[in-house]
């Protein structure tokens, strides 16, 4: 019995190692090497990279990826917001001139309650909806996997498939507000955090090139 449960451990150790292959951590869980952007509007709380309450702005890694899968965990206060910064050019409003900024957000806040789909979490904002009803409750932490690779993004949500789309395929003239995205059609980019003036947490952050 006890040589068995080792077994099933190591084997779970294992696999748990396989999964991780190729990824690396892009955050010391003590400061902001390897950052760039407006990193004083941030700071580290608890070993997580925390947007600054009443701050904001996109930081992003030095290094630039083409096709990518990030890992990471995020934490929501109630009614809080923020974005994924998605193969961003260093300076300007991601979801416009990055191929996207993907939604961080409470979904449930009431104040939310009557956005555009494509704004909620997980969403290629302005341009993609995501499927809702798979974040856990405001202030919890959540599981997050992003896959990018050419045109495609795909993100997983606490196990749950909640976008799953190609970029080049979007009709221009149906975003939201029919705003021009120039950056939709980038092919390399940095990774960051797109701060919108709330409380939002980031921890356990590695990524994978593919």
């Amino acid at each position: 019995m006890l040589r068995s449960l080792l077994f099933s451990l190591l084997a779970a150790c294992a696999s748990l190692s396989a999964a991780e292959d190729g990824f690396v951590s892009i955050f010391n869980g003590q400061d902001f090497t390897g950052w760039k952007g407006p990193v004083e509007n941030y700071e580290v709380k608890d070993g997580a990279i925390a947007c600054k309450a009443g701050k904001g702005g996109t930081i992003y890694t030095a290094e630039e990826y083409a096709d990518f899968v990030v890992r990471l965990e995020i934490l929501i206060p109630a009614g809080s917001n923020n974005g994924l910064a998605i193969r961003y050019p260093g300076s300007g409003d991601t979801a416009y001139v990055g191929m996207c900024e993907l939604q961080v957000l409470d979904n449930d806040a009431p104040k939310y309650a009557k956005l555009d789909a494509r704004q909620y979490h997980g969403s290629a904002y302005g341009m993609v909806a995501a499927q809702r009803g798979h974040l856990k409750p405001a202030g919890q932490w959540n599981e997050q996997e992003v896959t990018v690779k050419g045109s495609t993004i795909k993100v997983v949500l606490n196990g749950v498939t909640i976008l799953d789309t190609d970029l080049s395929q979007v009709n221009l003239e149906e975003v939201m507000g029919k705003k021009p995205h120039p950056g939709k059609d980038r092919t390399s980019g940095h990774f960051g955090f797109a701060g919108h003036n709330d409380l939002v947490l980031f921890r356990n952050i590695r990524i994978k090139k593919l």
